[in-house]
């Protein structure tokens, strides 16, 4: 008879799934890709453009296996750097959604790419006479966004792991009273956000409106709107646990209550720790809500997960949290 998995191999082999089903995936939107315009080798001239200008024109040129080359070579080493990562730290399902999406919209992305600039030079003699790559950059911007949404929703939520084993005696804590109800609610955002989307909505307009560059316009609002959902979140302590959400709703993460181990305040520095700002994932494989250095609630899990959220009053958050677990489990 075989034996049930544990809680730990199961999330080690759904890690392992989705990392590698992520990867194969990616790469053979590449493979495709590559192959497809292999496919036009007849009809392409020879060099092909590779690369526009400002003013969007080709200004850049090459043989096609250079251009396929570099799609199979920069574009698989992406994919696989962002399988090993959900290979290697992706303890929750947060992590594993995050790093699903990102590899289906870059392999798309870079497939779009390489593959449309090809098709739109087929048939002609001379690689100059291509014209601008616009439209074929705003299809390569929005077409992947569904495939990718498709591919985090597609990742299963984390499996229950619930304790009753009581909270650390030396955790942080707040006195309740015997059925007093509390909650704290609290909004953490960063000025990043601010300082990066003007000069972005800035550079996208002159683009747009000086070298008749449109598809900057759509970056705009793509980037703007990804600056705006991932640098400002709003995080609740109350009787059902932990929640953090982006204050437009998604991304969402939630610990309940009798899964909390403990909770506690860390010091955080964003580039050390996690890479950079924003929804992020740790060296050790911990999920951080990361948009300043300095104080933040560390949250720690059943089995071996942690998030990190750079809030103020961190302290006040981790002893409602840890009082608030003591007597879920107590039943006081």
């Amino acid at each position: 008879m075989n034996a049930t998995p544990s809680f730990d191999q199961r999330v080690r082999r759904r890690r392992h799934v989705t990392g590698a089903a992520t990867t194969v995936g990616g790469l053979l939107v590449l493979v495709i890709g590559a192959a497809v315009a292999w496919s036009w080798r007849g009809e392409l001239p020879d060099p092909v453009a590779s690369h526009w200008g400002a003013d969007g024109q080709p200004d850049g040129f090459s043989s096609l296996n250079t251009a396929l080359a570099v799609l199979l070579g920069v574009g698989g080493l992406s994919v696989l750097f962002l399988g090993g990562v959900t290979w290697a730290l992706g303890k929750s399902a947060a992590t594993l959604r995050m790093m699903a999406a990102a590899t289906v919209w870059l392999s798309l992305f870079m497939a779009i790419v390489v593959v449309g600039s090809l098709s739109i030079q087929r048939g002609l003699s001379d690689a100059r006479e291509v014209g601008s790559i616009n439209g074929v950059l705003l299809v390569a911007i929005l077409a992947p966004i569904v495939p990718a949404i498709l591919a985090a929703v597609a990742v299963p939520g984390d499996p229950r792991q619930p304790t009753t084993a009581p909270v650390p005696a030396d955790a942080p804590r707040v006195k309740l009273v015997d059925g007093e109800r509390a909650v704290w609610i609290n909004r953490v955002g960063g000025r990043l956000a601010l300082y990066l989307a003007v000069p972005i909505a800035l550079t996208g307009v002159a683009l747009a409106v000086w070298f008749r560059i449109w598809p900057a316009l759509v970056v705009d609002v793509v980037v703007i709107v990804v600056l705006l959902t991932f640098t400002t979140f709003v995080v609740r302590v109350d009787h059902t646990g932990l929640t953090v959400r982006s204050a437009v709703g998604w991304p969402r993460y939630r610990v309940p209550l009798d899964e909390v181990v403990r909770a506690g305040v860390t010091q955080v520095s964003p580039l050390k720790d996690f890479g950079g700002w924003g929804w992020r994932v740790g060296r050790d494989g911990r999920l951080g809500v990361v948009l300043r250095r300095g104080e933040a609630l560390l949250v720690e899990r059943t089995g071996g997960r942690a998030v990190v959220i750079t809030v103020d009053e961190a302290a006040k958050a981790a002893g409602l949290l840890n009082a608030l677990a003591d007597r879920a489990r107590t039943g006081r």
